[in-house]
């Protein structure tokens, strides 16, 4: 009787029909409320029309001062040429919609606090430079794609790290169930979607025992995310269940470009020296429960050693942003060799790297850069989406027209249909620069990874797209000379095995409507 309750009581945690109605209803009062404050904002203007000279003066005037700001920032082209339309589109509400979103105080405040906590944790961080010399030593290459990491990401390369990579996430979640069981210390997590299911709730399972033996478990969500499966009460749940919970960047009913701001991350950390990431979130279609798309494939990896220990910063950097904890003073508490009971051996160099909206660097889309324009060989890219700016576009033409042997599989089975139209219409020019084109024909590819020339790879969570390389919060495993370097060029290849290849004369079969709706879409790419 009593496990029957205790089962009981489990279920009832995020899962009910009642909480997501619950979560659906208040998504719905928010996108009202929105929408309401645009209707205001109409009406507002149709009264200004009454002083019309002063008032489009004004307008004008703000409109002008709006593009000079643009002009001058530095932002991708794209999304200038998005705002910059807008605004001659709209003379005398665009300018003034713009500084309204773009200035919002709220999000000046988070950018300012985002920057000062990054700034405020970095030094725990160790000095590389020795690292660096062997990797130098080894290979200019991989020595100039390092440094940039570590010198303007601001993440240190390792040794000492195994790296284990998965080709599916239903092999990532078996070994990420075994490890969190193994527990003794902490547990942290910090994910995109967690989705009530057979994946979560095991996962949850564990969690609440580990809390109960006294580890330190905390979880970090993204709102935006988990709202549409999880209920508003959620973070009281899992604090009811001995789970530290906090939500990343709330939704509000306020029009505000800080709501694009996402954390897309996918980390788990756990006792400091085992360490998960890749494109693998909490919900069954990661694991092939659920078939929503046909089968998705995904793919992870799992460190162990010293490498795990800029995981750990990341995680702990943003629980500081979203909880306002002061603890820096003890972040050396959970560092890899605190716990670890015997080193690691090394398999080559691993460099976890995070990538934020709240600074001047691309830090994701300079390292495929970097990796495009020194593989000599080949360069074999994994991605769910390709909407790619003018710099990924030339990178990927030119290396294949240099004879590399370019290649990038997208999935056969769209999970947003009109991300895919865009995704599709950069085809035609890509294939024709000799760019290898693939579609995954059994289903969705979530994955995202890429590797060159048998020597370098990465594996994280950021998309070929510009929410991933501008928007988001994400991170990554860049890697040199590891061993899971053949695992994922084997991988490559399998998957190739199951793809059919684009080419040009499908494409042109394409009908002029369908042509004409990507273009259309193309405009609005970056917000996509």
């Amino acid at each position: 009787m009593v496990q029957k309750q205790k089962k009981r009581k489990h279920s009832k945690i995020g899962s009910s029909n009642i909480s997501r109605r619950t979560s659906i209803l208040k998504i719905g009062i928010l996108v009202l409320l929105i929408l309401l404050q645009f209707f205001i904002m109409l009406l507002l203007y149709r009264y200004l029309e009454d002083y019309d000279l002063y008032w489009r003066t004004g307008a004008l005037l703000v409109s002008i001062f709006a593009v000079l700001i643009i002009v001058n920032k530095q932002e991708n082209p794209a999304y200038k040429l998005v705002w910059v339309m807008l605004i001659l589109s709209f003379p005398l509400i665009g300018g003034l919609l713009y500084l309204f979103l773009a200035g919002n105080r709220t999000r000046q405040k988070f950018i300012k606090e985002a920057q000062e906590n990054y700034l405020d944790t970095f030094h725990y961080l160790p000095d590389d430079s020795e690292v660096q010399q062997d990797i130098r030593n080894m290979s200019k290459s991989a020595s100039v794609q390092s440094t940039y990491i570590s010198k303007f990401a601001g993440y240190p390369a390792y040794k000492k790290t195994s790296v284990k990579y998965f080709a599916l996430g239903e092999e990532n979640y078996a070994c990420l169930l075994d490890e969190l069981s193994k527990a003794k210390h902490f547990i942290f997590m910090e994910y995109f979607i967690i989705k009530q299911g057979e994946m979560w709730n095991h996962v949850l399972e564990i969690l609440m025992q580990k809390a109960k033996e006294g580890v330190d478990v905390r979880l970090i969500y993204d709102d935006f995310g988990c709202a549409m499966w999880m209920p508003s009460r959620f973070a009281r749940e899992m604090k009811d269940a001995g789970i530290k919970a906090a939500p990343f960047n709330p939704l509000a009913p306020v029009i505000n470009l800080r709501q694009n701001n996402r954390d897309h991350r996918k980390i788990t950390v756990i006792d400091g020296y085992v360490g998960f990431t890749g494109g693998i979130n909490l919900a069954d279609e990661y694991i092939n429960k659920q078939c929503r798309f046909g089968h998705w494939k995904d793919t992870g990896v799992m460190l162990t050693g010293e490498g795990v220990w800029n995981l750990t910063m990341m995680f702990l950097q943003t629980w500081k942003l979203v909880t306002k904890e002061q603890e820096t003073d003890n972040y050396r508490k959970y560092m890899p060799a605190v716990y670890q009971s015997e080193p690691v051996a090394d398999d080559g160099f691993v460099q976890p790297y995070g990538d934020t909206p709240v600074d001047d660097e691309i830090v994701s889309e300079n390292i495929y850069l970097n990796m495009i324009n020194k593989a000599k060989r080949y360069i074999y890219i994994t991605t769910p989406y390709l909407i790619i700016d003018n710099e990924m576009f030339t990178a990927l033409s030119l290396a294949a027209k240099s004879g590399i042997d370019v290649r990038i599989i997208t999935p056969g089975v769209p999970d947003k249909k009109l991300v895919y139209m865009v995704t599709q219409s950069y085809y035609y020019h890509l294939i024709k620069s000799g760019v290898k084109i693939y579609q995954y024909t059994p289903g969705f590819i979530h994955a995202k990874t890429v590797v060159m020339d048998d020597a370098v790879a990465t594996v994280g969570t950021v998309n070929f797209d510009f929410r991933s390389l501008y928007l988001h919060f994400e991170c990554g495993v860049w890697m040199y000379e590891t061993a899971a370097i053949k695992d994922i060029y084997k991988d490559y290849m399998e998957t190739l095995k199951k793809c059919d290849e684009v080419t040009l004369e499908e494409i042109e079969k394409t009908s002029r409507l369908k042509r004409f709706g990507q273009a259309i879409l193309r405009l609005v790419a970056p917000l996509l």
